[in-house]
């Protein structure tokens, strides 16, 4: 079988033919503009890399373990103790002959087991109640902290869309205003044009240039805070199709309703009152250091030697019975302890109803944010029409001899607005939607996932 010899010439031709090919492949292949996410992507990941959620999740445990300690002081506790002592008793006796008695050693021991069951102690019937609303509360800060993740990441996702979109306008401006620099260039050739269009053309591309950096560092910016979110690139993200967005009123079409759903759902308000509830029964447990306490005690012990008189003797004591402790004055503390639950409970009523006039008011403006939004952008999306038709009207006038470069560059940068505004009017209707749905307390994970399938992958 004949064998074929790669010259070192061939070698080294083969080696620049595959060299760049295989960078190329690797950088592909390591870079995240290898992949692409949409929002719930996004969203699932940072549900697990997310640091606040995560600090909210362990809360939730610890106040869980909470319930299970306040349990555990109502339940029955049984104790052992044993101890063994060696004793050495030295006695001395003062008297005229100043004698002394030979020391005497000896071994005693003692065992104690010890069982006691509460019967009634009102602090801790408190302290049970009290961590159960304890556990409410985390759990429902848990879950604004889940609700607030949506709207985070939700707004992330959107800045980066929006600031790709402003990168697209300043580029798509570029092209235009090259296309005009050359197109004045060629009408100055031809005895048509001035050389004022030129140096107009000229100075607005390099505008343009300063506007292309700034939005590149403020792409590189946002997609920087969304990466932090999920801990790991982002990669290339799906688009919002405006063909694709639904501009409809929120149900229930009506502000009263979105208020009552959020009187009964949100849960900002649900951890408030869970907290209002804890320093209700923080008095309670207070003023109930007043109250006697009853308790069932069973005890066995046995012990031996107790004394020197007793050498070698054993002794077994059973007892069960009943303790009553009466408090009878402890210097004033109960009654201020009583005074300052008191006044976390006012505090924490007042927290309370304040947290439902500013939901009440943050509802309103998401509301109005939503209706008036679907407004806007149909306003914005007819005022695109009508700047997009004052481009190309101001470039025919302009090779008709009846307008300037001025006013081509005018009209696009109005049409660059128009189109700027428009994609943050469609990302503020959005963003008011899904906060209006989170503040109510309803299913944020179906508004997003509704929101997701208005993308379009790329």
């Amino acid at each position: 079988m004949p064998i074929a010899l790669v010259t070192m010439p061939a070698r080294s031709a083969l080696r620049s033919y595959w060299r760049p090919l295989a960078l190329a492949v690797a950088c592909l292949a390591g870079s995240p503009l290898a992949r692409s996410m949409d929002l719930l992507q996004i969203y699932e990941a940072a549900r697990t890399q997310d640091l606040t959620l995560r600090a909210a999740r362990a809360t939730e445990a610890a106040a869980r373990e909470r319930q299970a300690q306040a349990r555990a002081q109502l339940l029955p506790s049984l104790s052992l103790s044993v101890g063994r002592s060696r004793n050495d008793l030295t006695r001395t006796q003062t008297d005229e002959f100043a004698q002394e008695a030979p020391g005497e050693r000896y071994l005693s021991y003692n065992q104690t087991l010890q069982l006691r069951q509460p019967l009634y102690r009102k602090p801790l019937l408190a302290a049970l109640a009290q961590a159960r609303h304890v556990g409410l509360e985390a759990a429902a800060t848990l879950e604004r902290e889940r609700q607030e993740l949506l709207v985070r990441v939700t707004g992330a996702y959107l800045e980066v869309l929006l600031a790709q979109d402003q990168g697209d306008l300043v580029r798509a401006q570029q092209a235009a205003m090259q296309t005009q620099l050359a197109a004045s260039r060629k009408a100055f050739a031809t005895g048509f044009g001035t050389r004022t269009d030129i140096d107009e053309a000229q100075a607005r591309l390099d505008m343009g240039q300063a506007r292309a950096l700034e939005a590149s560092q403020q792409l590189a910016l946002v997609q920087r805070q969304l990466e932090i979110l999920i801990n790991q690139p982002a990669g290339v993200l799906a688009r919002l199709d405006p063909a694709k967005l639904a501009l409809r009123l929120p149900e229930p079409a009506s502000l009263e309703a979105w208020i009552a759903l959020a009187q009964g759902h949100s849960p900002e308000l649900q951890a408030l009152t869970a907290r209002r509830e804890v320093a209700r029964l923080e008095l309670e447990k207070a003023e109930a250091g007043h109250y006697p306490t009853l308790d069932v005690l069973a005890q066995i012990t046995r012990s031996g030697s107790e004394s020197v008189t007793s050498p070698g003797t054993g002794y077994s004591n059973r007892m069960i019975g009943v303790q009553l402790n009466l408090p009878l004055y402890a210097g004033g503390q109960v009654s201020s302890l009583a005074r300052q639950a008191l006044a976390e409970q006012l505090r924490a009523e007042a927290l309370l109803e304040l947290a439902r006039r500013e939901l009440a008011v943050q509802l309103h403006r998401e509301f109005r944010g939503v209706t008036e939004g679907i407004l806007k952008v149909r306003a914005l999306e007819q005022a695109l029409k009508s700047a997009e038709q004052l481009v190309l009207s101001s470039q025919r006038s302009w090779q008709a001899g009846s307008r300037t470069v001025v006013d081509i560059f005018n009209a696009q940068e109005q049409a660059q607005l128009v189109r700027r505004d428009l994609a943050q009017a469609r990302a503020q209707q959005l963003m008011a939607r899904v906060r209006l749905v989170v503040l109510a307390g309803q299913d944020g994970a179906q508004m997003l996932a509704e929101l997701n399938g208005w993308l379009t992958p790329p």
